[in-house]
């Protein structure tokens, strides 16, 4: 994923530059990418970055007019245009569509209110030559990862391990309870990482480097300022909605690219699509499929964007991806940093797609987050008998250091904790295709969500506000069968209908019980695969492994370095294979995260 890197040193070395070199090349892994460095070695600084052409700050570093100020920034702010014509009325010079006037906001501020005053995803570095200090940041939700490693000499940063790891070999080596948390909960807890050593950046982190203190690390925003805000009452709260929504929305079409809006059959892309401020034609929709049939997503995002007057395109996923799975597997665990399994193949093949159709992705995730308080995560252990004792003891302690971090706010659990932890291993590998935006996580909303009745906990408002903005939209159930307007028994029966299909098509594909994989192997001549699956989801990689995928996965996994590694019990890789392959068990889950493993040590553990 394009981002930051730099090594900032009390004193100079002449290894520097090309460290900075190596950091930058880890992290370009397309060819569409720009580049850069600067070095400051009065400043103590070495840095460079990797961006998207054309994007919004693909125009590094930023100086002020007086070259006293420098910033490195990663990302995208959204602020309204009204506030950058500001800047051009009071004299400073302001390209349009990119990240050129944030110098000036940072020179009018100052440092805390600039931070505060940002609004996206980001991360970068300020040079404040004037006061001879610099200041290492992220965004307020954490999305925007930056690692660190620190010794006596440097402080190394990156946006992506790799970066790190390639030039700092005593960090490729594995955290065992980092581990246990990625194989239990697809996430690492409270800012770890997966490498020794290596940590993350707090969300919301202003680190200042000076003299005095190196670093300081403080943080410049504190949820609490949002937890403690009184809750509105019903109409109170959808007032105010309804016109943050029409404000920022604006804000999202913003920029110098082509934008295309990834539209689901949910609620989230749809309240995008009934306000977005497009004329017929102008705003290319699609939606992912599968093969097996047409999924709700599909039939119900197509009628959307008919009803809107704006074209729409089906991206499958089917024998083409699966003849790129060994590649794309590879990609998406070394671009994630192995926090991704090999299910991001799919996401990686996704957005290669959806970047064709434009280089900006609009998208409707995380408003359940934001808006339901949904949690997407939670402990989750591969089946017992498959990993060493040691590592299967790491997944009781990552329950409970999950479980100690559920407590508290609900809503500050999925801003601050699943979208750094969890969602941002996903970003990472969509966001090195495309330039990926949600309008779910602008500061203005998620602080209204804070002040949302229980009452409003639900898709009520969202339904409500897809009516106000077309009302057409409005009258089209969901994959869920949910309307605005319900009809009495019908609605409720769709509903429970589309729950069962969904609920089914999970049980019979990727968590299907061991009994029910015996009983389907015995009816195997049947394919009653074809009466449950697509008709939510699009992938399928218990029937992929078993069938397409099952020669490559035996060239792998039963390669001896992989079957010797020191984690996993002997004979239990054959085993499950062996009953996998032959259709008499179902350990796709287990496949993912052995797998994964796999290619973790491959590529981000033996480097040369």
């Amino acid at each position: 994923m394009p981002g930051i890197v730099g090594v900032i040193s009390k004193r100079a070395s002449p290894e520097y530059p090309a460290l900075v070199n190596a950091m930058v090349a880890s992290l370009r892994h397309e060819p569409f990418y720009s580049f850069g460095t600067y070095n400051n070695e009065g400043m103590g600084l070495w840095c460079g970055w990797v961006c998207h052409r054309q994007a919004f700050d693909n125009c590094l570093p930023i100086w002020n007019e007086t070259r006293d100020v420098c910033l490195v920034f990663s990302g995208e702010n959204f602020a309204d245009q009204a506030e950058i014509d500001a800047l051009r009325q009071r004299g400073h010079p302001c390209t349009t569509g990119d990240a050129s006037y944030l110098i000036h906001w940072y020179e009018e501020l100052g440092e805390e209110a600039f931070l505060k005053k940002l609004n996206g995803w980001f991360s970068g570095l300020l040079a404040d030559f004037r006061q001879r200090k610099l200041v290492l940041f992220n965004d307020r939700y954490g999305v925007n990862r930056v690692y660190y490693y620190q010794d006596q000499d440097a402080f190394y940063f990156a946006s992506e391990a790799k970066a790190l790891l390639k030039v700092l070999p005593q960090t490729r080596q594995l955290n065992i309870r980092s581990l246990g948390e990625l194989l239990s909960c697809e996430a690492i807890l409270e800012n770890r990482t997966l490498f020794s050593n290596v940590s993350l950046l707090p969300s919301g982190s202003a680190w200042v480097f000076c003299q005095a203190q190196w670093p300081a690390k403080t943080r410049y925003f504190n949820k609490e300022a949002w937890e403690t805000q009184r809750q509105l009452n019903e109409e109170e709260f959808y007032e105010k909605l309804r016109s943050i929504w029409a404000r920022l929305l604006p804000r999202y079409f913003n920029g110098n690219q082509p934008l295309g809006l990834s539209l689901t059959g949910g609620v989230d892309s749809r309240m995008i699509l009934a306000w977005a401020p497009c004329p017929p034609g102008q705003l290319p929709c699609y939606t992912w499929g599968g093969t097996y049939r047409e999924c709700a997503d599909v039939k119900i995002a197509r009628l959307a964007a008919r009803l809107c007057g704006q074209p729409h395109q089906t991206i499958p996923v089917g024998a083409e991806f699966l003849s790129q799975f060994p590649q794309l597997a590879q990609r998406s665990v070394y671009i994630s940093d192995g926090t991704m399994d090999v299910t991001g193949s799919i996401d990686l093949y996704l957005q290669q797609s959806a970047r064709r159709i434009a280089p900006v992705r609009l998208s409707g995730v995380c408003g359940g987050e934001i808006l339901r308080r949904l949690v997407m995560f939670k402990p989750d252990p591969p089946q017992p008998g498959i990993f060493d004792t040691e590592l299967e003891e790491s997944f009781q302690d990552a329950a409970a250091t999950y479980t100690s971090e559920l407590q508290g706010h609900r809503l500050s659990f999925t801003s601050f904790k699943q979208a750094p932890w969890y969602m941002a291993s996903k970003f990472t590998i969509e966001r090195s295709q495309l330039t990926y935006r949600s309008p779910y996580f602008d500061n203005d909303l998620v602080a209204l969500a804070y002040q949302t009745p229980e009452t409003l906990l639900n898709n009520g408002p969202a339904l409500r506000l897809i009516g106000e903005g077309n009302p057409a939209l409005a009258k089209i159930g969901t994959d869920r069968g949910l309307a605005l307007h319900s009809i009495p028994g019908v609605t409720k029966t769709l509903h429970w209908y589309r729950e069962f299909t969904f609920k089914a098509e999970y049980a019979y594909d990727y968590r299907m019980p061991q009994w029910l994989a015996k009983l389907d192997h015995a009816f195997a001549p049947l394919r009653l695969e074809r009466l449950f699956l697509g008709r939510h989801k699009f992938h399928h990689f218990r029937i992929w492994y078993r069938d397409q995928l099952s020669a490559w996965l035996k060239e792998v996994l039963l390669d001896s370095g992989a079957r010797s590694r020191p984690y996993l019990r002997a004979n239990a890789l054959e085993r499950i294979l062996s009953a996998h392959l032959g259709g008499h068990g179902n350990y796709a889950f287990e496949i993912h995260k052995i797998l994964t493993l796999e290619l973790i040590h491959r590529q981000l553990i033996e480097l040369n």
